[in-house]
């Protein structure tokens, strides 16, 4: 039996030996009436206690709790900002982002050496790693420099470091830096920079045009991605595309509505277009959708290459069609490209002839589809292409 109800049924017994209408027999003595009382009292002392303890735990875990959440609060980083930046005299500087973990580069322009660091990086304290870069300008005596002279068995050599040559009269002779970038040059050997190079005392430096960054090896180049680097200053509404040198914020539109020609933007990059009435003829040879791609090119690539695909899909029960035909719309830019087939559902565009940057071409392909020799619908891909003034 429950210790509570096994005390409530003695309570009960006692309750009802105190008044006279009961029976005598049945009911407890005077010393076990004590008894069931004292254990009453304990049984509510203990239940007090519980009930205490119970209270007293609570408390404390939600003082826990709530010292807890103050803490985590406290500990969360607010957004870290570091000192603007500006390009030292004679350079350039890449990046436009002063928080936390981002990165800022800093170029010389030919003929001056950098003196500091050529990339800080803002830290989570708010301080700039590395330390203040400037631009010096290369001293033209540095680059001639006394020969080291011994005598070995009475007759007097001289030698020259590393990059130097030997110039002059035995008595007055001067060690002169050697030209690598037009010795190189002027040998047929490959060239040591990917874009242009720089002689300095004893060797030579290689640099990259704006917004592109000198790798490892120290003579490759590498665009930086403002797109992913959120090196941009594209609109909430745009969409950045990054560019060889640069980057590009695009916001495609479709078709103003014309008679009961309507679209409607399905995504970023595609237009549908509305039903068409059934007696619309025009409606239904107009492109039922448009769509917009953007690709980023190297000047006067080396052709012919495949710039795009074309491929059409039935729709779940329903037959495909049997035939495609590809085409460019409208004028074909000057026979840069062309669109021929690849398979039985794939159409490609081919770029047939180089082209020279900076520049922005636009090809538009029309892909219609027929079964049964009958028409089906039309589908436009309006392809940009964004030429740099790079080769790479």
């Amino acid at each position: 039996m429950v210790p509570a109800i096994q005390h409530s049924v003695f309570l009960y017994l006692v309750l009802s030996c105190l008044y006279p209408s009961h029976a005598a027999q049945g009911c407890l003595n005077k010393q076990k009436v004590l008894t069931v009382i004292r254990q009453m009292q304990q049984f509510l002392k203990g239940q007090e206690t519980h009930f205490t303890d119970g209270i007293r735990t609570m408390k404390a875990k939600l003082s826990a709790l709530q010292i807890s959440v103050t803490k985590l609060t406290a500990d969360q980083p607010s957004a870290t900002w570091c000192p603007s930046l500006e390009a030292p005299k004679h350079g350039k500087k890449f990046g436009s982002r002063y928080s936390a973990d981002h990165e800022v580069h800093f170029v010389c322009q030919p003929g001056y050496q950098l003196i500091g660091s050529s990339t800080r990086v803002c830290q989570p304290n708010g301080r700039w790693t590395g330390v203040n870069a400037s631009c010096t300008e290369w001293s033209d005596l540095s680059f001639n420099r006394k020969p080291r002279c011994a005598e070995v068995e009475r007759t007097q050599r001289c030698s020259c470091d590393a990059g130097f040559h030997m110039s002059g009269s035995s008595e007055n002779s001067v060690c002169q830096d050697v030209n690598e970038c037009e010795v190189f040059q002027l040998e047929g050997i490959a060239r040591l920079c990917m874009y242009n190079c720089v002689n300095i005392p004893g060797s030579y430096r290689c640099t990259c045009p704006p917004a592109y960054k000198l790798l490892n090896d120290g003579r490759s180049c590498a665009d930086v991605d403002e797109c992913a680097t959120l090196q941009h200053n594209c609109t909430a509404g745009e969409t950045c595309i990054n560019t060889g040198g640069g980057f590009q914020c695009v916001n495609p539109q479709c078709p103003e509505p014309r008679g009961n020609i309507s679209y409607v933007k399905t995504s970023p990059f595609q237009c549908e277009r509305h039903p068409c009435p059934m007696n619309s003829k025009s409606c239904h040879h107009v492109a039922k959708t448009i769509s917009f791609h953007y690709l980023s090119l190297p000047s006067k690539l080396k052709t012919p290459v495949t710039l795009f695909r074309m491929a059409t899909a039935a729709a779940p029960g329903r037959p495909g069609p049997d035939n495609l035909r590809f085409g460019i719309v409208g004028k074909n830019n000057q026979g840069q490209f062309v669109v021929q087939r690849s398979d039985r559902q794939t159409g490609e565009l081919i770029l047939v002839q180089p082209l020279k940057g900076p520049c922005t071409v636009e090809v538009d392909v029309d892909m219609s589809e027929y079964r049964d020799r009958t028409f089906q619908a039309k589908h436009v891909s309006k392809v940009t292409l964004f030429i740099s003034a790079n080769g790479f």
